[in-house]
């Protein structure tokens, strides 16, 4: 029994053993030290693109083929005015993005009563041509389109303005760093994360609907002319670059 104790005793003090050298010779590293800082720089930069959402919406209570033809009508007179005000050698282009046919209901003491066919057609007009933007919008209306959902002003050359802003804000970051670094007596070793965004910021809406055009027409008549174009104003886009940065230090 002795020897049975004794040789037990000794398995036990051997696997403790073993348990030991494996928690050493998986453990962690010790943990660096490191400084984590954020920067960000900015541009203000003249548009030279404009995005114009139209929208087309006819209605009849009888059919929805008629709603559609009517629609057709409208929507192919606007599209061939709008490709004779762009310039499609400068890349500008007019697309259909959105095109809904379906029938409208109201509802009465519980029951679902047929109103109307609905058919909507969403034109976007994408161009360079930033003066005549006033142009396109009023011709559009005068040609039948019912809305101007959105109006949206934009840098063609985004993406390379955007690369200038991140590497300017990362040497900042970096410049930052430093400093921090440098104050507390250690010096950088080492990136531990980069991580950087960018975007843009500047949205310009232009909301017309079916009152605005018989405002319009309204306007035309008493004074026996035609309104000068619709003024908008560009203003500027606003890009933003964001880096978030952290340095090993020793």
């Amino acid at each position: 029994m002795k020897r049975f104790l004794i040789a037990a005793a000794s398995m036990a003090l051997i696997a403790g053993m073993a348990v030991n050298s494996v928690n050493a010779a998986t453990g962690t590293e010790t943990e660096r030290g490191y400084v984590s800082v954020s920067a960000s720089s900015n541009k203000k930069l003249v548009p030279d693109t404009a995005e114009i959402s139209i929208s087309v919406v006819t209605t009849d209570k009888k059919s929805m083929q008629n709603a559609t033809t009517e629609n057709k009508e409208i929507s192919d007179k606007i599209y061939s005015a709008m490709k004779e005000l762009i310039n499609s050698e400068n890349g500008d282009f007019v697309k259909t993005t959105n095109f809904r046919a379906n029938p409208l209901y109201n509802y009465s003491n519980g029951k679902r009563n047929f109103d109307r066919y609905e058919v909507s057609n969403t034109i976007v007009i994408n161009t360079k041509s930033i003066d005549k933007v006033g142009s396109l919008i009023d011709k559009a209306i005068s040609l039948g389109a019912t809305d101007v959902e959105n109006l949206n002003f934009s840098v063609s050359k985004y993406e390379h303005e955007c690369e200038e802003l991140l590497t300017s804000a990362t040497k900042k970051a970096r410049n930052q760093a430093d400093i921090l670094v440098k104050a507390a007596g250690s010096t950088i070793e080492g990136v531990k994360s980069l991580n950087g965004s960018c975007s843009p910021n500047a949205v310009t809406r232009v909301m017309y609907n079916q009152m605005n055009k018989s405002l319009m027409a309204d306007s035309e008549s008493a004074q026996g002319a035609s309104m000068p174009s619709t003024p908008i104003e560009v203003g500027v886009v606003k890009i933003y670059a964001n880096v978030n940065a952290s340095f090993f230090v020793k």
